[in-house]
């Protein structure tokens, strides 16, 4: 057998190339920021791509806002392939032009890092409203709501709920969570623009408001789809950490569709289609989830009504929606919808539209729905209750020589 003879030189050298390939190893990572484009306009949720590719296999990649520090960290991207992703919520930005980094580093510690420049462009409420709109007042409302004399000893006449909710732009959908802290509503800042213009306008859809101290906060736009593809989101209605709305967007059965998100970190997430069964099968519209989740009051143009709309529900057994049966005892020839139930389920709120539309309400007395009674009248609609009792709902402010509605607000009967 051959004496091995060490020898510093060689061993030396062996190590220095061995110290050189994994250093090249290293630098053949590469990330590169895919979307969206250097140069965008970007607003609202953005979804931020990076292509990795690693001979050391890399362990993850951080995108960052500005500087690649804790002050400028937006995540930690989730991997797809050699691809990863996570959302940025510009919201939380200023407008105006920033830098954006995804840095990727390996195994071995290494990191590289790309960038690109985008134009944050979040457009205000405010901002959105035509500069010639006249806010209308109860004082100028040609159509005020009223609430019928035979409750006024339960609640108090409708007053508007005020600012910042209320704008000369138009507020609609209502949805109070059951604790009255939390206010979810749709606005545009046009009610006399289109569907199909609004789409683009970067602030119709749905927002959120919170109550401190027993006023209305500064609203949060709520965000249920990337800024580069098309949605208009709204019919909303909340249970426990899942979102449901309708939304005209691409994917969907019909031209509007039930969507859900869930909420993570204090943003809603993980957008779906509800499914072919509630959507194409069902024909769900507006909806109501009870509290206990088992039950969906929606209305529908679905065969099998009294109506041109009616209210139905359909019941979960054993994890799935059963066939929807029609509520006979609210329903009328007229259109009956926009369907509310009560946290104990005793009532069943809804609009009826028989010219302006009024509000209406059912109690379930031996387990049955009862013939329902008028409650608001007057351009009253889409009804949502807290737990206290007080009514919530939108009015349409309406112009009668004209014959066209010219705004929304929403306004409050107040629980004695």
């Amino acid at each position: 057998m051959r004496e091995f003879v060490f020898h510093p030189v060689r061993f030396f050298h062996f190590v220095g190339i061995l110290f050189i390939s994994l250093l090249g190893c290293g630098n053949n990572m590469t990330v590169s920021l895919d979307h969206p484009a250097d140069g965008t306009e970007v607003f609202g949720v953005v979804k931020l791509e990076a292509g990795v590719s690693s001979g050391q296999g890399t362990i993850l990649v951080r995108f960052y806002r500005d500087s690649i520090d804790s002050a400028g960290l937006i995540g930690t991207g989730s991997f797809s392939g050699s691809s990863c992703s996570e959302d940025w919520h510009t919201a939380e930005t200023a407008n105006g032009a920033h830098v954006v980094y995804a840095v990727a580093t390996d195994e071995n510690h290494q990191t590289v890092s790309d960038s690109i420049t985008v134009n944050v462009a979040n457009l205000a409420r405010a901002d959105a409203i035509p500069s010639d709109a006249v806010k209308v007042t109860p004082e100028t409302d040609q159509h005020p709501p009223v609430l019928a004399a035979a409750f006024s000893h339960l609640w108090d006449d409708p007053v508007p709920v005020g600012e910042p909710i209320n704008t000369a732009g138009g507020e609609d959908f209502p949805f109070i969570t059951p604790d009255g802290n939390t206010l979810y509503f749709w606005f545009t800042p046009d009610v006399s623009i289109p569907a199909e213009g609004q789409v683009n306008d970067k602030v119709t859809g749905i927002y959120r408001s919170e109550k401190i101290n027993e006023t209305w906060s500064e609203h949060e736009q709520v965000h249920l789809t990337y800024f580069d593809e098309e949605s208009l989101d709204g019919a909303h209605t909340i249970r426990d950490d899942t979102i449901w709305f309708g939304s005209a967007r691409a994917g969907n059965y019909r031209g509007v569709d039930i969507w859900t998100a869930e909420l993570e970190n204090g943003h809603w997430a993980n957008w779906s289609n509800a499914g072919e069964l509630l959507n194409q099968d069902y024909e769900i519209g507006e909806l109501h989830v009870t509290a206990d989740g088992n039950e969906i009051y929606f209305h529908s143009t679905r065969s099998g009504g009294r109506g041109g709309i009616d209210i139905w529900v359909t019941r979960r057994v054993g994890g799935e929606w059963q066939e929807p049966e029609n509520i006979e005892a609210v329903n009328s020839e007229y259109t009956d919808g926009w369907p509310f139930v009560s946290e104990d389920g005793t009532e069943l709120w809804f609009t009826r539209g028989n010219g302006a539309p009024e509000i209406w309400r059912s109690l379930k007395t031996g387990g049955e729905w009862q013939e329902p009674e008028q409650i608001i009248s007057s351009f009253a609609a889409e009804p949502t209750l807290d737990t206290d009792g007080n009514i919530y709902f939108a009015h349409h402010y309406w112009d009668t020589p004209s014959d066209s509605m010219i705004e929304a607000d929403f306004y409050v009967c107040r629980r004695k």
